[in-house]
Order: C-alpha cells, then sequence, then structure tokens
C-alpha cells in the first residue's frame, strides 16, 4: 500500500495529491512536549488515548516524552502498539466477541495488559481466556460517571463484579475506569469544573467503597483532552487518557486551554469556482464533520457551508483567493473519524512530505 503514495515524498504540502491527510510532524512533536510539560506539573500520569492519530510512532514520542502507556479504543489497536512496542496497554473499552477476547489474551502473554469490564459474564469469558492462552490479564470495573454509555451505574454495582474478579484465575483487579466525557462539550468552563469534579467524586467514592469492602485498587483512569487539567489535578486520579491533544481538532479546538497548534489538516483541490464559492474535493469521505463544522484554516475569510459526500462548499465575502486547481486545506471536525477514514498521513517536516505512514489499526486485516 505504502508504494502507492513514495511519489508524494519530496512534495511540498499543496503539491501533495488531494484529498491528503496531513500530519505536520513539527507541531505535533510540539503538542507533545507541550502536554508532558504540563504533566510534570500534575500529580496524575499521562496515559494518550491513541484512538484519534492510531500511529505507532506518534504512539512511541508520547511514551519518550513520558506517558506511562496507552490506551485504546480496540484490541486491534492494542496489537499493533504492543507490536510496535510500547510495553503497557489499556483497551478502555469492553471486549466481548470472541476472536477479539482470544486476541487480547494472546497479547496478554507478553505484554501489560489491561481491559475495562462492567459485567460478570464479560470477566468470566476474559478468565477462561487468559487461563487457556497462559496469560495475565489486569481489569479496570467501568463505572458509569455521566456518560450514560457503559459503566456499572452505582458503587454497590460495582461490588459483586470485584468479588466475582476475586474468585477468577487469570484475572487481577488493578482499579476503575471512569472517563468523564459528558463534560469535554460542555462550553462553559465553570460549569464542565463543577461537572467534571462531581464525575470525579463519584469515582473516588466507588474506589474508597470498594476498599472498604477488601477490594484495594492501585488506579483511577479517567479524562480526556477536554478535562486533562481537571481531573489531572486531582490528587486521587492516577492517569489521564487525553489523546486529541496530539493533532487537535475544531472540537477541541474551542475548549482546551491555549498551548496546542493544529497538526493535521485535510487538503483539497479547488475542483469549481462558482461565483463567490469555490468547491474542494474534501466532502465527508475524507473529513470527520462530528460535533462541529470543519472550517477553512488555510484561508480563515472562507466559510464552509456544507460537506457533500466528495465535496467541500465554501462561501467567501468577494472574490475567492483560491482559483481552479488551488489547494486549500480544513481542520477536521473530529480528529478521530478523521483519520479513521484514511489510509495513510503525509507526514510533513517544514513544509515538506519527508515519510508516509500507514493509518494501521482499523481492524484485523490491516496490515
Amino acid at each position: 500500500m505504502i508504494e502507492r503514495y513514495r511519489d508524494q515524498i519530496g512534495r511540498v504540502r499543496h503539491e501533495a495529491t488531494t484529498p491528503a491527510l496531513l500530519l505536520d510532524l513539527d507541531k505535533a512533536k510540539r503538542n507533545i512536549a507541550t502536554m508532558a510539560d504540563k504533566f510534570r506539573e500534575l500529580p496524575a500520569q499521562l496515559r494518550p488515548h491513541i484512538k484519534v492519530h492510531k500511529s505507532p510512532q506518534l504512539a512511541r514520542m508520547q511514551v519518550d516524552a513520558g506517558a506511562v502507556g496507552v490506551a485504546c479504543a480496540t484490541v486491534w489497536e492494542a496489537l499493533v502498539m504492543a507490536g510496535a512496542g510500547t510495553a503497557d496497554v489499556l483497551i478502555a473499552n469492553q471486549v466481548v466477541q470472541p476472536d477479539k477476547v482470544r486476541a487480547a489474551a494472546e497479547l496478554a502473554r507478553s505484554h501489560r495488559l489491561t481491559i475495562a469490564v462492567d459485567d460478570a459474564r464479560n470477566a468470566e469469558q476474559l478468565s477462561r481466556a487468559a487461563v487457556d492462552a497462559g496469560a495475565e490479564l489486569e481489569v479496570l470495573i467501568e463505572i458509569d460517571v455521566g456518560m450514560g454509555r457503559c459503566g456499572v451505574r452505582s458503587q454497590e454495582e460495582a461490588l459483586p463484579l470485584a468479588e466475582r474478579i476475586a474468585e477468577l484465575p487469570g484475572l487481577t483487579l488493578r482499579g476503575l475506569q471512569a472517563y468523564e466525557g459528558h463534560c469535554m462539550l460542555e462550553p462553559d468552563p465553570d460549569t464542565r469544573v463543577a461537572e467534571a469534579h462531581a464525575a470525579n467524586q463519584k469515582a473516588i467514592d466507588a474506589f474508597d467503597f470498594l476498599a472498604g469492602h477488601g477490594h484495594p485498587l492501585a488506579v483511577i483512569s479517567a479524562g480526556g483532552t477536554g478535562t486533562y487539567f481537571i481531573t489531572g489535578a486531582n490528587p486521587r486520579i492516577q492517569e489521564v487518557q487525553a489523546g486529541s491533544y496530539t493533532l487537535m481538532d475544531s472540537m477541541h479546538g474551542a475548549l482546551v486551554p491555549g498551548g496546542f497548534e493544529v497538526a493535521m489538516t485535510v487538503a483539497g483541490t479547488v475542483i469549481s469556482r462558482q461565483g463567490d464559492t469555490v468547491i474542494l474535493d474534501c466532502g465527508r469521505k475524507v473529513v470527520g464533520i462530528d460535533f462541529v463544522t470543519p472550517p477553512l484554516v488555510s484561508h480563515p475569510s472562507g466559510e464552509v457551508r456544507f460537506y457533500a459526500e466528495e465535496h467541500c462548499l465554501i462561501d467567501f465575502p468577494g472574490p475567492p483567493p483560491l482559483g481552479l486547481g488551488d489547494v486549500a486545506e480544513v481542520m477536521g471536525g473530529y480528529g478521530p473519524t478523521t483519520v479513521n477514514l484514511h489510509d495513510v498521513f503525509h507526514v510533513l517536516e517544514d513544509g515538506v512530505v519527508t515519510d508516509i505512514w500507514p493509518v494501521t489499526p482499523r481492524g484485523p486485516g490491516r496490515p
């Protein structure tokens, strides 16, 4: 697959064949260093979530900068990250499908692997697979702190699950997962702080409740880019799963305190110019449009009107500064779903494509 992109190396950014996923590596490295510096002043450790970039190269840079390990959304991401040398991997999600359970257990033979659970039946399933593989799996009980998604709903529900895990061979209860994702989109800073504090406290109360019933825990893993400076400052939280800071996107740009740069864009070519409107060849098949409309970042006077499948329609207040065949760049509305639409990153250094990195962990058959 990579060979198909070899002719891109050496081109400047506006010469890439569009639509192209551009990774400004200089900016990404600065973002990684900035977050690492921030966590040196916080009591929690950083466990970046790699669902954002799906890149073993970037994950390695994050660990080298001080991250305790990585968090993943799927077992396929975990396999790729572990295979690339990451020793400590968390699957911050439930793993239930039999093929995935087996793959996780086999991975745990050679790597420290932790998985989120919220059901005793799943814990039993993981235990059987671990025993069959001759492995040890660590687990976090996921507790719902407001998302309304996965996770036991109360500390009382967590207790019988902890008791069952304690009985099962091949499993060790490591702690709690308590992701306060419902706070990320709150635009009012004071409200977000209050909601994050409440979510953190629910996790802390569950931690203490389980310890008081004979189940001492080592870690609460929580947080994200939108709350890292809140959750990471809580002395009772051990890990923060921030990830979007690495690349940044339109959703997080409005939520996160300054210091992080837009390191990922999608380049598109003007394929039509009609009056004060230009149309780029980068529609919703290559740009994640979740949460907010992805803006034009290369020419700020243009306002994106609409994303169709193959087209991005941009209106200007007067004659557009872009002509037919010119290249412009948009920022993803949401980084993870933008990356997931592409096969490769066009890696830029000093504005020139210096490498092609595959977006690998999207399923068991990906190279």
